[in-house]
C-alpha cells in the first residue's frame, strides 16, 4: 500500500513515480519494473459483486421494458395501418356517392329546388296570415 497519499487533491506519489489520479479504493504497489504499476481495488462502500448483480438485474428489466415498448409500438402501428385503410375505403365510398348524387341531380333537373322554395314561401305566407287573423 502507498504510504504517501494525499486525498485532498486526489493524487499521490509513489516514490520516484509520476503523480497518478486516484479514486477511493485504489492504491498502488511498488513493482520490480519502474514503468509498471499494480493497482489493488479495495471496495470501501459495499461489495462490488452485489452491485454488479444489481446492475445486471436492472439491465435485464430495461431490456424487457424495451422489448415490450417495441411490441406495443408494432401493435399500434398495425392498428394505425388498419385505420388508414378504413379511412381510404370510406373516402372512396363518399366520393362514389357524391358522384352518383350529382348524376341524379343532373338527370332530374333543378325542379326540386324550385319546389322546395315555393313550399317554404307558402308555409311562411300561411303562418303570416294565421298570426294576422289570431291578433284580431
Amino acid at each position: 500500500m502507498a504510504s504517501n497519499s494525499y486525498r485532498g487533491g486526489s493524487s499521490f506519489y509513489n516514490g520516484d513515480a509520476a503523480p497518478y489520479r486516484s479514486r477511493e479504493g485504489l492504491s498502488t504497489r511498488p513493482s520490480a519494473a519502474s514503468d509498471e504499476i499494480q493497482l489493488q481495488i479495495d471496495p470501501m462502500q459495499g461489495d462490488l459483486d452485489d452491485q454488479i448483480v444489481g446492475l445486471h438485474g436492472q439491465v435485464k428489466r430495461l431490456r424487457n421494458i424495451a422489448q415490450e415498448i417495441g411490441t406495443e409500438a408494432k401493435s399500434q402501428q398495425d392498428f394505425l395501418d388498419q385505420l388508414q385503410m378504413t379511412l381510404i375505403k370510406a373516402q372512396a365510398g363518399v366520393k362514389n356517392n357524391v358522384r352518383r348524387l350529382n348524376k341524379k341531380i343532373i338527370q332530374n333537373g333543378s325542379n326540386h329546388v324550385v319546389q322546395v322554395v315555393v313550399f317554404a314561401l307558402i308555409c311562411f305566407f300561411i303562418v303570416y296570415m294565421w298570426s294576422k287573423i289570431s291578433r284580431k
